[in-house]
């Protein structure tokens, strides 16, 4: 039940029926209307701009359609209120019956109470991690991972057909230089000195992997020359690490339901069909590039190439897709890789990328704009470094690793909850600084802390009342008579878990899980607010001594709360807690 859907049915339906009396002209579009919070709660529950949208294909003044339009509304029993504010602007207060009521429906719904339709079963694809398969996942990574997974669960809930999926990118140099790394480690686990030259992965990961190809192949490979090992080196680290990174997803709490592999387009046409595809809309030529702005390199030169016309659909410049020896540039597999998500039969897709991809974003949706011609919208989500304090301090890098923090360093240290959630307190474009100290600390300051303890909390309600014998189960609660519940305190806490719904719609439109974990710290800072004056006015406490009735209706408002907690913990993939450590 989304309570803002419900008003704007009723404004809808009462401009129809206005129209349909003469009071408006007949056949007015009301897709611009919206019931949406006002700016300022003191003016109401919601407003409409009904009035001021329409006033003009009305030819009529936005007050008088609001003053018209709110007499009719005043007779709806779910109306206490309808105000004309402004030039037009509408406000709506609501029955208390009508916020009372929306506890009920919160337990009859249980978790899906919020799951939105607005997807329609459009399937989505959405495309993050991607790391190169040349190590463990690091911190930059994991909160990649962490924000394409709770895009992934929002864009489900509100009802979209989500597919996750992880590009392997193994068609490159860097798994070259991977192999070529692994090798020295194996030469390592044969009681030679490696020669970890510069430009090679020096981190400790892949000692476990030399031992692993030279109790694969024995002393195959000792003293041979590249191009005997590198091809069979190269598959078996690249094997190794990924399954490596299977882990460190899984400790993360992330599963993805495809792995594509960069290597398997080359050799399979699949590049070549895809630039056919660019060709036979005229945008594959062979030019020439104007030099780089700014100051020129020294080694450029102008050189005859060919060409992606992706200015053609919004970038700055065209791209080149070829290099001058006649092979692939890095472009052209990822055109590729977007053109077999567009043959799948997605109707959207959106990729995760690291900030250092910016300047890519453009190309990329100019190629999936061409590919798909203008038909499958592509969303580019880049993801801002975060970076790492302890006792006050940066924290210090990995030797393990041997550049750089990893994920399973995080996981120890904090939990994966913590992780998942810390990650999600800010918009994804946004650095995130991540305190050790403040992160694990009990207070109001740490937002993952005062989410659970909320949870928490209503779950000692629960164990309190069953303990003095009231009946604090969902089917009993469901059936209580809710009227008690009118206290401004206890109606400002509804009126949060009423914003649940529209949270998800707007949240998923936007590609913003972040705004989950905003709202379930707004929730939280509500419930919290009610406990506390609970302190002070009896009357508030959720158990009230010898009445049962008023008793069940105040912890039935609680459990409600608890149930959008969980909702949304599920959509960032953290686990509630049901008592504090």
């Amino acid at each position: 039940m989304n309570l803002f859907s419900e008003m704007r049915v009723l404004v809808t339906g009462t401009l129809d029926a206005m129209m349909t009396a003469g009071e408006l002209p007949a056949g007015l579009a009301l897709d611009a209307v919206t019931v949406e919070p006002p700016r300022d709660p003191a003016h109401g529950d919601m407003a409409t701009n009904a009035a001021m949208v329409l006033a003009k294909p009305a030819g009529a003044q936005p007050r008088a359609i609001a003053e018209a339009l709110a007499a009719r509304l005043r007779v709806d029993p779910r109306l206490e209120a309808a105000e004309v504010a402004g030039p037009g602007f509408l406000n709506m207060r609501l029955a208390p019956a009508v916020w009372q009521g929306l506890v009920r429906t919160i337990l009859e719904s249980g978790g899906d109470y919020g799951r939105s339709r607005m997807g329609a079963g459009r399937r989505v694809n959405v495309e993050f991690v991607s790391a190169n398969p040349t190590g463990p996942m690091h911190v930059g990574h994991t909160r990649g991972a962490v924000v394409g997974d709770a895009l992934s669960s929002l864009l489900d809930f509100a009802g979209f057909a989500v597919t996750r999926e992880y590009y392997i990118n193994d068609g490159g140099a860097q798994v070259d230089v991977l192999a070529r790394s692994a090798y020295e480690r194996y030469r390592e686990a044969h009681g030679l000195s490696p020669e970890i030259a510069e430009g090679l992965y020096p981190g400790e990961y892949l000692v476990e992997v030399g031992d692993a190809l030279k109790a694969e192949f024995g002393d195959r490979f000792l003293d041979q020359p590249e191009a005997v090992w590198l091809a069979p080196v190269r598959e078996f680290a690249t094997d190794r690490m990924m399954a490596m990174i299977r882990a460190d997803l899984a400790a993360l709490g992330v599963t993805m339901d495809v792995y594509s592999s960069e290597k398997a387009l080359y050799g399979t046409g699949r590049i070549e069909a895809a630039i056919d595809r660019l060709r036979g809309q005229g945008l594959i030529y062979e030019g020439v590039l104007e030099p780089p702005k700014g100051k020129t390199p020294e080694d450029w030169e102008p050189r005859e190439q060919t060409l992606f016309r992706s200015t053609a659909h919004g970038d700055d410049v065209d791209r080149p897709i070829m290099k001058s020896d006649g092979s692939w540039t890095y472009f052209a597999p990822d055109i590729a890789y977007h053109f077999d998500k567009i043959e799948r039969g997605f109707d959207l897709l959106v990729d995760i990328f690291g900030a250092d991809h910016g300047g890519y974003v453009k190309r990329m949706k100019a190629a999936v704009a061409a590919l798909s011609e203008g038909r499958v919208p592509l969303d580019i989500r880049l993801v801002q470094l975060v970076r790492l304090y302890k006792n006050g301090q940066p924290l210090k890098m990995s030797k393990r690793a041997g550049t750089f923090v990893t994920l399973r360093d995080l996981v120890a240290e904090v939990g994966r909850d913590v992780t998942r959630f810390v990650m999600l307190t800010r918009k994804n474009d946004v650095a995130l600084d991540f305190d050790f100290d403040k992160v694990l600390e009990q207070s109001r300051d740490n937002p993952v802390w005062y989410v659970q303890y909320a949870h928490a909390r209503v779950h000692s309600v629960l164990r309190k009342a069953a303990g003095a014998g009231i009946d604090v189960s969902d089917d009993a609660l469901r059936t209580v008579d809710l009227s008690v519940l009118d206290h401004p305190a206890e109606l400002a806490l509804i009126a949060r878990l009423a914003a649940w719904p529209r949270l998800v719609e707007t949240a998923a439109a936007a590609h913003e899980p972040h705004r989950v974990a905003g709202y379930l710290s707004e929730l939280a800072a509500e419930f919290h607010a009610l406990w506390n004056r609970g302190n002070d006015e009896p009357a508030l406490r959720f158990v009230q001594e010898g009445d049962f009735a008023t008793s069940q209706a105040k912890i039935a408002l609680a459990r409600a709360t608890s149930v959008v907690i969980s909702g949304g913990l599920a959509i960032l993939g953290v686990v509630p807690v049901e008592e504090m450590r």
